[in-house]
C-alpha cells in the first residue's frame, strides 16, 4: 500500500473471499438483475471505522439534515438524498487518504491495538457507511423527519405551543420504534436471496460505477467523472441565482397565462402552480425535482406509469369533474388547491373551531357550516383510497402466491453467495433489537402519560399504533423486497383514530405518525441492511451508523425548524406573507389540512353516511375490483403480455404527491425523466452509464448551495426585488393571479379579486 489505488476495485488476496470458492452454481443469487450488478467477491480486511468515515459521516448527515428540513418549509422544496453525498464523498476520501498522516498510535484502554487516521487508500466499505449516514440525513428519502410536520402545524398553523424536549422526544421515538422489530425481521426479508430489494440495485450499481476502474475505450479522452461532477456542480450553483432570486418567473413559464392575462379559465388551464399547467414549463432545477426526487434517477418504467395516471387524472378526471358535472360544487372554490374552505368559497377559519382545549368546538364548527374541500382535493382523496385497496387486491393476485412461496422458503433455502460471505462477520445479538424497542416504547408511553398536553395522544393510543405497524411491517417488507411497491399506512391511521376519537387533531397526527412512520422506517433499515448485505458491510456497524445518524438527523431537523419557526415571521401562513416569499410551507400546510380533515372534524362529519363527500367511499370498492378485472384479462388473453403491465396501484398512485405537489413540477419531471431515461440512456448509452447519476447529484448540490447563500446573503435581510420577472409588488411570479380564482361569478377566496 504504497501508493494510494485511484478507481481500482479491492485487489485479492489471500484474505479475500472470492465467487470461486463457492462451486455450487445453485447458490449464486436465482435473481438475474441480483448476479449482473452485485460482486460475488468480498475483502473482509478492509478498514471500515475509520476517521474518514466518521468524519465525513457525521458530516454529511447533519448538512443533509439541515438543508432538507431548510428547503422543507420553501414553496418549492428540495429534497437531496444521499446520492449528491455518494458521488461529493468519494474525491474528498480520497483527498484525505493521500493527505492524512499514516502514523500508527494506541489508545488507552484497547491493549496493543493500533490505529491510524490513514489506515490505507480510500475503500468502498467506508463510502457505503457515510452514505448510510447521509441516508439518515435525508430521512431516508422522505427528506425531513415526519414528525417535525407536527411541530410545524402546532406552531405555525394552530398557533399553540409545545415544549421542545416533548417535541424531540416524539421525533426520536418515532424514528427509532420501528428498528427494534425490523431487527427481529431481518432472516426473513435482508437474507433470503429471493428478497431482492430492487431499489438497492441502483446503490450498488453507483458505487461499482464511481470505485472499479474504468476501461480505457477506444482512445477518445474523455472527463473525469470527478471533473464533471464539479463542471456541471459549478453551472447549477450559477444559474440558480436566476430562478432563485432574480427572474423568479423561470420557475414556471406558463405562456397561456400571459397570452390570456384576463381570464379566469385560460389562468386555471395555464397555470403550473395552482392549475391545469397546460404548456407550462419551468427552467429551474427544483422545480423538476421537488417532490418526486430526481429524475435522473427514476426508471423509465416509472416514468412512463406515472405520466399515464398523471394525464388521466388531469387532463380527464379534472375537466370533467370541474367544467363537465360541477362536482362538489365545483365551480365555487378554485381549481387546484390544499385549502379549506366554506360553502361560499371563503378560506376556512380554522381558529374559531378550536376550543381551549385543543379540541373541535362542536357549535361554532355548526354556525360555520362543514368544511369545504377544492374538487381536485377532494377527488384525490377517493384516488388515495383506491390506491390502498387496489394494492392490497393487485399484490395478493399478481405477486401473492409468489410471496407466499418465498417467505415459505425464506427460513430453509439455500443460502447464496451473498449470505455465506456475510456469515464471516459477527451478527448482531437479538437482544439489541429487544432493548432498543423496548427503550423507545417506554419513552413514548412517558411522552404520552407525562406530556399529554403537549401530544394529546393516550397512552393506548401508542401501544394500538405500535402494534398496528408491527402486523404490518412483515407483509410490506416483503411487498417492498419483491416488488419495489411500498404501500403506505397514512390515511388508514388517520381513518382509525379519526372515528375513535374525533375532534382532537394532534392525537390524530400522533397516531398517524407512529403508526404509519414507524413501519416506513423499519422497512427503510431493512433496505439498508440490504444494500449492506450486498455490499458485505459488517451487521454491528450497519447497525450502529443507522442508529446514530437517525438520531442525529432527528435532532438537528428539529433545531432547524425550531429557529425558522421562531425567527421567520408568519412563516407557513400564505395569507400574511409577500407574493414573493418562499415560506409558504406547502407539505406542512397538507399535513395541516389532513389534521383539520382526519383529526379536528372527523371522518364521519366528511366522509360519513350523511357527509357531502360519502361517495368518496366507493373509491375503496372501486381499487378493490380494479385489479381483479385486471387479472381475469390477463388468464382471458394469456398471450398479450401488456395487460399484466398495467399496475393499478401505481397509475391510481401516480398524483399522490398532488397536493402539495403542482402539474409543472409533474410535467417537468416526466419531460426530463424521459430525455435522460429514455433517449439519452438508448441513444447514448455509454454516456448515461458513465454520468446520468453525478448529473443528477451535481445539480442537487449546486442549487443547495446557493439557495443557501442567498439565503443568508439576502434572505435574513428581506432584500427582493420587485419587477414583471419576479411577479410585481402584487403579483404572483407566474402571471397566473386569476388561477386560484373560481369560476362561479360572486364568489370570492383570499387572494382573488372580487366579480
Amino acid at each position: 500500500m504504497g501508493t494510494m489505488e485511484v478507481e481500482a476495485t479491492p485487489t485479492p488476496d489471500e484474505k479475500t473471499v472470492k465467487e470461486e470458492d463457492f462451486v455450487d452454481e445453485e447458490e449464486l443469487s436465482p435473481i438475474e438483475e441480483v448476479r449482473l450488478t452485485v460482486l460475488n467477491t468480498d475483502d473482509p480486511s478492509l478498514p471500515v471505522w475509520t476517521f474518514r468515515m466518521w468524519f465525513l459521516g457525521l458530516f454529511s448527515c447533519v448538512l443533509l439534515s439541515f438543508l432538507n428540513q431548510f428547503f422543507g418549509y420553501r414553496t418549492e422544496p428540495l429534497i437531496i438524498t444521499q446520492i449528491t453525498v455518494q458521488v461529493a464523498t468519494l474525491p474528498i476520501g480520497r483527498f484525505m487518504a493521500s493527505a492524512l498522516p499514516t502514523t500508527k498510535f494506541r489508545i488507552p484502554g484497547f491493549g496493543s491495538r493500533e490505529f491510524s487516521f490513514n489506515p490505507g487508500p480510500f475503500n468502498m466499505k467506508e463510502h457505503v457507511l457515510i452514505t448510510i449516514f447521509a441516508n439518515a440525513g435525508s430521512a431516508f428519502g422522505n427528506g425531513t423527519v415526519y414528525a417535525v410536520g407536527i411541530v410545524t402545524i402546532i406552531k405555525a398553523f394552530y398557533g399553540r405551543s409545545i415544549s421542545f424536549f416533548a417535541s424531540w422526544l416524539l421525533i426520536i421515538t418515532t424514528q427509532v420504534m420501528g428498528y427494534g422489530w425490523a431487527g427481529l425481521l431481518r432472516k426473513y426479508v435482508v437474507e433470503p436471496a429471493h428478497m431482492w430489494w430492487p431499489s438497492t440495485l441502483v446503490q450498488v450499481s453507483l458505487f461499482r460505477a464511481l470505485h472499479e476502474k474504468e476501461e480505457s475505450g477506444s482512445g477518445k479522452r474523455r472527463i473525469s467523472r470527478v471533473k464533471f461532477f464539479v463542471i456541471a456542480l459549478l453551472c447549477s450553483f450559477c444559474w440558480y441565482i436566476f430562478p432563485g432570486y432574480f427572474f423568479l418567473t423561470l420557475q414556471s413559464i406558463a405562456w397561456v397565462c400571459l397570452a390570456f392575462p384576463h381570464s379566469v379559465t385560460a389562468h386555471q388551464i395555464g397555470s403550473g402552480m395552482k392549475g391545469l399547467g397546460i404548456g407550462a414549463f419551468t427552467l429551474d432545477w427544483t422545480t423538476v425535482s421537488s417532490f418526486l426526487f430526481s429524475p435522473l434517477v427514476s426508471p423509465f418504467f416509472a416514468i412512463v406509469n406515472v405520466f399515464i395516471g398523471y394525464a388521466v387524472i388531469i387532463y380527464l378526471v379534472m375537466p370533467v369533474s370541474y367544467w363537465g358535472l360541477n362536482l362538489y360544487h365545483a365551480k365555487n372554490f378554485p381549481i387546484y388547491s390544499s385549502h379549506l374552505f366554506t360553502a361560499q368559497g371563503q378560506s376556512y377559519d380554522i381558529s374559531l373551531i378550536v376550543n381551549d382545549k385543543f379540541e373541535l368546538n362542536v357549535q361554532e364548527y355548526g354556525r360555520l357550516g362543514p368544511v369545504h374541500l377544492s374538487t381536485f382535493f377532494a377527488v384525490s382523496y377517493g384516488f388515495g383510497f383506491a390506491t390502498i385497496a387496489s394494492t392490497i387486491t393487485h399484490v395478493a393476485l399478481f405477486y401473492g402466491r409468489e410471496i407466499y412461496s418465498r417467505y415459505r422458503a425464506s427460513s430453509r433455502e439455500k443460502a447464496d453467495v451473498h449470505t455465506r460471505l456475510m456469515r464471516t462477520y459477527k451478527d448482531i445479538p437479538s437482544w439489541w433489537f429487544y432493548l432498543l424497542l423496548a427503550v423507545s416504547i417506554l419513552a413514548g408511553l412517558a411522552l404520552s402519560i407525562f406530556l399529554k398536553k403537549d401530544v394529546q395522544m393516550p397512552w393506548w393510543g401508542l401501544i394500538f399504533a405500535a402494534a398496528l405497524a408491527f402486523v404490518f411491517t412483515l407483509p410490506v417488507s416483503i411487498i417492498t423486497a419483491t416488488t419495489n411497491q411500498t404501500p403506505g399506512l397514512n390515511i388508514i391511521t388517520e381513518y382509525i383514530m379519526g372515528v375513535i376519537l374525533p375532534g382532537q387533531p394532534i392525537t390524530n397526527v400522533c397516531f398517524k405518525t407512529y403508526g404509519y412512520m414507524s413501519m416506513s422506517q423499519a422497512v427503510s433499515f431493512l433496505a439498508d441492511f440490504k444494500l449492506g448485505h450486498y455490499m458485505k458491510i459488517p451487521p454491528r456497524s450497519m447497525f450502529l451508523v443507522q442508529f446514530i445518524g437517525t438520531v442525529l438527523a432527528g435532532t438537528v431537523n428539529l433545531g432547524v425548524a425550531w429557529w425558522l419557526l421562531t425567527s421567520i415571521k408568519n412563516i407557513c401562513n400564505q395569507d400574511l406573507l409577500s407574493d414573493n416569499s418562499p415560506w409558504t410551507c406547502p407539505t406542512d400546510r397538507v399535513f395541516f389540512d389532513a389534521s383539520v380533515i382526519w383529526g379536528l372534524v372527523g371522518p364521519k362529519r366528511i366522509f360519513g353516511s350523511h357527509a357531502l363527500y360519502k361517495s368518496l367511499n366507493w373509491f375503496f370498492l372501486g381499487g378493490l375490483l380494479g385489479p381483479v378485472v385486471v387479472w381475469l384479462l390477463h388468464k382471458a388473453f394469456p398471450r398479450q403480455r401488456w395487460i399484466p403491465l398495467i399496475n393499478l396501484p401505481v397509475l391510481l398512485g401516480a398524483t399522490g404527491y398532488m397536493p402539495p405537489a403542482t402539474t409543472v413540477n409533474y410535467s417537468s419531471w416526466i419531460i426530463v425523466g424521459t430525455i435522460f431515461n429514455f433517449f439519452v440512456f438508448r441513444y447514448r448509452k455509454q454516456w448515461w452509464q458513465r454520468y446520468n447519476y453525478i448529473l443528477s447529484a451535481a445539480l442537487d448540490a449546486g442549487v443547495a448551495f446557493m439557495t443557501v447563500l442567498l439565503y443568508f446573503a439576502l434572505g435574513i435581510e428581506n432584500k427582493s426585488l420587485s419587477w414583471w420577472g419576479t411577479g410585481g409588488a402584487n403579483g404572483s411570479p407566474e402571471h397566473c393571479d386569476l388561477a386560484h380564482c373560481p369560476t362561479e361569478k360572486g364568489i370570492s377566496v383570499a387572494h382573488c379579486p372580487t366579480f
